[in-house]
């Protein structure tokens, strides 16, 4: 019997329970209503669909730093104790002034043996970066935060979704004006890279490779950005720094709970 054509079964993945930051919560995916959207509803609305009685959480809050994560989101995650739990936090550390790298990896190392038995899945990543001088100066960082992702997944039997190495993730097209979160389409790819990951059946096969090529801004249009850039975005992005202030401060998580999820906004319990 040819079996070469036959459909494979879905992973039985039943739950989702995002954790992490502005990177998880959505931004700059923004819906008409004002909320964000980005690859974990995603992500969590393809599931649903191929998986009755699906159930999502994401507790992930923009700005937060891995020891907030570590406090605020593990526990909470690890009690609702779900087939998949992705985890991407530490990378707002490395781009602060002043980051402790040996403190950011042994919080790290806390929330993922505190969260991988408690799941049927563990999902990390090496989280993208934008082509340019932000990237260039915290590489080593990020690349000390990837090693000790690398590390701990190979310990603890997580997946590793490397989102830096994809081309397409790298390119400046697919980054929002605030040049820190990625465009609905950024979006879309992270979620088919997690979709592969954990074993579903590619819908994008391609989703590394950049858009096709355009032709580049004049570089009258490309310094009118960086000054748009500089007083909308990176101003207050610095202004925050130096107060000790986050951009999630008082926000709560977007889906607290562990509940029924067909794609859409926030299920009533």
């Amino acid at each position: 019997m040819d079996t070469s054509r036959t459909p494979q079964p879905y992973p039985a993945h039943t739950s989702l329970v995002a954790v992490g930051d502005s990177f998880t919560e959505g931004m700059s995916d923004l819906l008409p209503d004002g909320t964000y959207r980005g690859w974990a509803d995603l992500l969590a609305g393809r599931m649903a669909a191929v998986t009755p009685g699906f159930r999502y959480a994401n507790l992930a809050v923009r700005g937060k730093l891995i020891r907030q994560i570590v406090d605020e989101q593990v526990d909470a995650a690890a009690a609702m104790r779900a087939d998949v739990v992705t985890l991407v936090g530490g990378l707002n550390d490395t781009l602060r002034p002043k980051c402790d790298m040996e403190r950011v990896r042994a919080l790290l190392t806390e929330a993922v043996e505190r969260l991988a038995p408690h799941c049927g899945q563990l999902v990390l990543m090496r989280s993208p970066g934008r082509q340019g001088p932000v990237l260039e100066r915290f590489r080593p960082r990020m690349e000390a935060l990837f090693d000790c992702i690398d590390e701990l997944a190979e310990k603890h039997g997580a997946l590793v979704v490397d989102l830096y190495g994809a081309p397409a993730l790298a390119d400046p097209r697919l980054w929002d004006v605030d040049r820190l979160h990625l465009t609905a389409e950024g979006h879309r790819r992270v979620a088919e890279a997690v979709w592969q990951a954990l074993g579903y059946p590619p819908e994008d096969p391609d989703w590394q490779l950049p858009p096709e090529a355009t032709l580049p801004p004049r570089w009258v249009a490309r310094r009118a950005e960086d000054v748009r850039f500089a007083r909308r975005h990176l101003l207050p992005w610095i202004g925050r720094r130096l107060t000790g202030r986050s951009s999630g401060d008082g926000l709560p998580p977007k889906r607290p709970e562990l509940l029924p999820y067909d794609g859409g906004p926030l299920q009533d319990a």
